[in-house]
């Protein structure tokens, strides 16, 4: 079986039958390689990235901050470890690609801030301090794929010593975070980064989570507050404090994942923040109203603990995505998500 679906994803052959379901409804076969979920399909538009604009080709922090800074449409390939003297600011209609399997962003991180149509693909994003490793701050139309974000798990570096490995806020909008390797961090994915925020975030923040392999993880996989996130299909190795967190008035739609490992707690809607995702001086956490959550397709909790205190009105996405069986989630998940697959 192993060997049957390395050749498929190498491929990129991915079955799938009708779906027993009328109107916006998963269709069930292996998985979805190509663009899903809200990038995809949202009022404005498919996300496109730079297609159709110069092709560059980077290998130096300076030659990549110069691509990425206007909004002409550019596809910008990556070749090696790139040492980034500050923050990357990407301007509108870009795609970044990393080339083959080492492609990697160093030192400081990338930045999406009130632009649209953004492409992030194949780069490694490690060890940033200071900020995130990606940050998205009142972006639209944006799709993070097949990356790997790492820092460390460790109780001697503590979970303020670096940020989050996809944070999304401010009013940012239709964004899908795919396939990706995110591992050996304290708090990896927030949406939504303050409650007092609520007048600007509150009908924003439509996010779609799927086939990402979270691994020895602390807590945010994601957290939420006050948007739409549809996460399925995403695995989890030990994902050791809150994994899905819905808060403040946020609305989640969890369908198909699966958690194996030591995790305490897979699902929470519950307002208050465990003491390990808070600041290192509180001891009893943060507390905020509580979020709401649905259940889809069937889940695989693994033995990790679900409460859901309210449940939402978030019953269904309104788009198609190909949902992969439950015990296929794992394999297939480990051999797709991260670099060098695409």
């Amino acid at each position: 079986m192993r060997l049957i679906i390395t050749l498929l994803l190498a491929k990129g052959i991915f079955l799938a039958t009708a779906s027993p379901l009328s109107g916006v409804a998963p269709t069930f076969g292996l998985a979805s390689w190509g663009l899903e979920g809200y990038a995809k399909d949202n009022p404005i538009g498919p996300t496109t990235g730079g297609e159709g604009g110069e092709e560059v080709y980077v290998s130096t922090g300076k030659d990549l901050l110069e691509a990425v800074k206007d909004d002409e449409p550019r596809v910008i390939y990556v070749r090696g470890t790139v040492e980034l003297p500050e923050r990357a600011k990407v301007g509108s209609n870009k795609s970044i690609l990393g080339v083959g399997w080492d492609a990697h962003i160093k030192k400081n991180g990338i930045t999406v801030d009130g632009t649209n149509n953004v492409v992030i693909r194949n780069l490694k994003i490690s060890y940033i301090e200071g900020g995130d490793c990606i940050a998205l701050n009142n972006a639209t139309r944006v799709w993070i794929d097949h990356n790997e974000f790492e820092s460390e798990l460790s109780l001697e570096v503590g979970p303020d010593t670096y940020d989050g490995q996809v944070d999304i806020s401010r009013a940012a909008d239709w964004i899908t975070v795919s396939w990706n390797y995110l591992h050996d961090h304290w708090k990896s994915s927030l949406v939504g980064n303050d409650d007092k925020l609520r007048d600007v975030d509150f009908g924003h923040l439509h996010i779609t989570y799927h086939h990402n392999h979270w691994r020895r993880s602390g807590t945010r996989g994601p957290a939420g507050r006050f948007g739409h996130q549809h996460v399925y299909n995403n695995l989890y190795e030990d994902f050791l404090y809150q994994a899905i967190h819905s808060r403040s008035d946020n609305q989640v739609l969890v369908e198909g994942n699966v958690f194996r490992g030591d995790t305490r707690e897979a699902l929470s809607t519950y307002g208050l923040v465990i003491p390990e995702d808070s600041p290192n001086t509180c001891t009893c956490g943060d507390e905020e109203l509580d979020g709401f959550a649905n259940l889809g397709a069937r889940n695989d909790w693994g033995g990790a603990g679900v409460n859901i205190t309210q449940e939402g009105d978030f019953y269904e996405a309104e788009y198609k995505y190909k949902l992969t069986p439950l015990w296929l989630v794992k394999p297939i998940v480990r051999l797709g998500a991260g670099v060098g697959r695409i």
